[in-house]
């Protein structure tokens, strides 16, 4: 009888498990285009130039009309039992935590640069985001609105879902009513590509990058064959190897200094059960590293899905 129950409840856990991956988690934001033709973008030192970036903070306070379509679109995609993460929620969030506010280092003064938007990502940790444009369409005493939805994958930011339209023409001039009648020819097929994404992403994990780095500090570098059979390029390899799913990555670029993994598809759960990110993931290669060969390394993320290890100190 022990048994029996032992089995149900680990069947039991396992079904939670597979229903609460089964729903991608995504969060509404307007697109680069709109808040660029709207005024809402702003700079960010990177090293070497100025990048421009969507300003959602600003764009929230100062157009109402934004707040209503995100309003209106997280509405009809719970309604499709789709799990939302608030943008206006997120940003409060950000503010508050103060670490989020500086570049991540180590105590050798090495960093890594990270954008607001990979700051966010982290922050609301949703698996897709939609990006939205929209117009409206003033003909006589009519108007429509003519929508473009973009769903990007959080961790690669590849799109892999696309939907666009124009609602008819309508007396009214509520933008929730016109966004509607633009947005319900099209929101079906919109998410029927989201969840063939995110059933992709369950049998066949989630895409990440890698990157392998040294700090110049470091008297080993990645040919070195001082760890084992093989030169550390290799066996970093061959761990990657043995923790994706089917083996599956592309090993971009390899240098004595650098490691490039690309299209690494790693599980969605640890073997625990646990929901397993890049950066647990990639952290599971930095205890091996430091277990199996003493190179103590330092785990640096950008974004939800750019792990990197710089090898040689913390």
């Amino acid at each position: 009888m022990k048994k029996i129950v032992l089995t149900l409840c680990i069947l039991l856990h396992a079904l939670i498990s597979f229903s609460q991956a089964k729903k991608p988690t995504i969060m509404v934001v307007p697109s680069d285009v709109w808040c660029n033709d709207n005024g809402f973008m702003m700079e960010f030192a990177n090293p070497g130039k100025k990048v421009k970036v969507p300003d959602y903070k600003r764009a929230l306070q100062e157009n109402a009309d934004l707040l209503l379509v995100i309003s209106k679109i997280n509405e009809m995609m719970a309604e499709r039992g789709f799990p939302l993460k608030n943008l206006e929620s997120s940003l409060k969030t950000l503010e508050n935590e103060s670490a989020e506010d500086a570049l991540l280092s180590s105590k050798d003064g090495g960093d890594i640069n990270e954008g607001p938007i990979d700051k966010l990502k982290k922050v609301t940790k949703a698996d897709i985001w939609i990006q939205m444009t929209w117009t409206v369409n003033t003909v006589g005493p009519k108007k429509s609105i003519t929508i473009n939805l973009q769903g990007l994958d959080a961790y690669s930011d590849k799109q892999i879902a696309g939907a666009s339209g124009t609602g008819q023409p309508s007396f009214t001039a509520e933008m929730p009513v016109l966004l509607e009648e633009a947005v319900l020819a099209h929101v079906d097929n919109f998410n029927v590509q989201l969840q063939s994404h995110f059933d992709d992403m369950f049998a066949n994990g989630r895409e990440i990058v890698l990157r392998i780095k040294t700090w110049s500090s470091w008297d080993s570098d990645l040919e070195s064959e001082d760890f084992g059979d093989d030169e550390l390029s290799a066996l970093i390899e061959k761990w990657v190897s043995q923790n994706t799913v089917s083996g599956r990555f592309s090993t971009s670029n390899v240098t004595e200094n650098m490691m490039l993994f690309e299209q690494v598809r790693i599980p969605l759960f640890d073997e625990s059960g646990k929901a397993l990110d890049a950066r647990k993931w990639a952290n599971g290669l930095r205890k091996n590293l430091k277990d199996t060969y003493q190179i103590e390394s330092k785990l640096m993320m950008k974004g939800l899905g750019q792990a990197q290890l710089v090898l040689g100190s913390k």
